[in-house]
């Protein structure tokens, strides 16, 4: 069963139950461990019970009054559990439990007059550092592929990236995000089901269900379909957030492809993801546009994560990538070559050009999805992500370790 496994820990009964439904609510947390009261020391048996309930996170009920044992038992979780999540659930009106909660070791404080929305909000943030949390065994690293401007090329680049890990790795999914969904016909396929099937779902989603409702290459490759038509509604970040938490469980790598796409789901998109690599070409339209999703992807918390792939490219005299990267306000990972006369007939027929053995631009394809691969296998060691071109090479401080390749490639 997916899902966020989540301890309760209380010393009222009735608040107990309050939190279940709560919990319930939700439907991206799910019980596995409920207490009345609170570990007495170390060795208690209500901490060894914990451990052994594999929960995710605990949320550990404050009282009005009184709150010492809630407080010294967030202590003792703190120093007795690793990996594992604190929550602190009470007033809002009380400044000093809040403040020894957090001092204590919790992570969030949530108000326990505010419904399920409080706790959902926790549970969705908790699920976005999750995701992209470099060493969390069996965690999917999710790429998410954003357009500069319409016709960049940023489909064709996450169907190339995702068959290419497919075919070096396995275990891929490719979701499509696009306003309308474009990467089936990149593919050849005819999709039944699809994202909308997947969101409209999640009250029933388990592993099977979720097989259903994807649609698989030649090369074993999963894809859950886009939207024929535009997107009736924005997903929740709670609906986002528990639809990642089925795909990083279940796959290797999520590669994302929202297009051209700008709006709230694509900042969430970009939250959930390890990195967010945006398809440009070097014209003045699509540089100065991606200067301004920068400044719109700067709200959430995926700006740090984003980096260009320059499509098409063809260099140009006296304009550097310092030069694009000051206009953008981003750096530069990867190069694409202009392959129009390879790529055109391969999408016209459906079958990705990095399948074929003789482009270069097949051949760059591969290299980068390699180097995103060796990024995820490496991303508990350097924090720094090393980039240049021409064999310049600086180092920034990142959350990936990304290695671009060089001009041409």
């Amino acid at each position: 069963m997916h899902g966020i496994a989540v301890a309760l820990l209380t010393e009222d009964r009735e608040h107990l139950a309050t939190l279940q439904t709560r919990l319930e609510a939700t439907r991206l947390g799910r019980a596995v461990f409920s207490h009345v009261g609170f570990p007495a020391g170390p060795t208690d048996s209500i901490l060894r019970q914990l451990q052994e309930s594999r929960a995710e996170v605990v949320v550990v009920d404050i009282p009005h009054q009184d709150a010492q044992r809630a407080i010294r038992t967030i202590e003792l979780i703190r120093a007795t559990t690793q990996q594992i999540a604190i929550f602190a659930n009470g007033e809002m009106t009380q400044p000093a439990n809040i403040v020894a909660s957090m001092r204590a070791g919790a992570g969030e404080y949530i108000d326990s007059s505010a419904g399920h929305d409080a706790l959902l909000e926790a549970l969705t943030r908790f699920s976005s550092i999750r995701t992209r949390t470099p060493g969390s065994g069996g965690k999917a690293r999710v790429f998410t592929f954003l357009s500069a401007k319409g016709g960049a090329g940023c489909t064709t680049a996450a169907v190339n990236i995702a068959v290419a890990l497919q075919q070096a790795h396995g275990d891929v999914v490719l979701v499509d995000f696009a306003p309308i969904g474009h990467a089936s016909l990149h593919l050849n396929l005819r999709p039944q089901f699809g994202v909308l099937d997947a969101l409209q779902n999640l009250h029933r989603m388990d592993v099977s269900l979720l097989d259903g409702l994807m649609t698989p290459t030649k090369e074993g490759m999963h894809l859950l379909a886009g939207s024929q038509q535009p997107y009736p509604t924005e997903p929740t970040p709670g609906e986002l957030a528990r639809l990642f938490d089925l795909l990083v469980n279940h796959y290797r790598f999520v590669v994302v492809d929202v297009s051209s796409r700008l709006d709230p789901t694509t900042r969430l998109l970009s939250d959930l993801s390890n990195a967010v690599l945006m398809v440009a070409q070097t014209d003045v339209v699509s540089l100065w546009s991606a200067g301004r999703i920068h400044t719109f992807l700067e709200e959430g918390t995926g700006r740090d994560r984003l980096r260009i792939i320059l499509n098409r490219y063809k260099k140009i005299p006296g304009f550097t990538d310092e030069d694009i990267e000051q206009v953008t306000s981003c750096k530069v990972l990867w190069k694409i070559p202009n392959a129009f006369h390879s790529v055109s007939p391969a999408i016209d027929h459906g079958s990705p050009v990095v399948l074929q053995e003789g482009p270069e631009i097949g051949r760059s394809y591969r290299a980068l999805a390699d180097t995103l691969a060796e990024a995820a296998s490496n991303s508990e060691g350097s924090p720094d992500l090393v980039y240049g071109t021409e064999g310049a090479r600086k180092k920034v401080p990142s959350r990936l370790n990304l290695s671009p390749a060089r001009a041409g490639q």
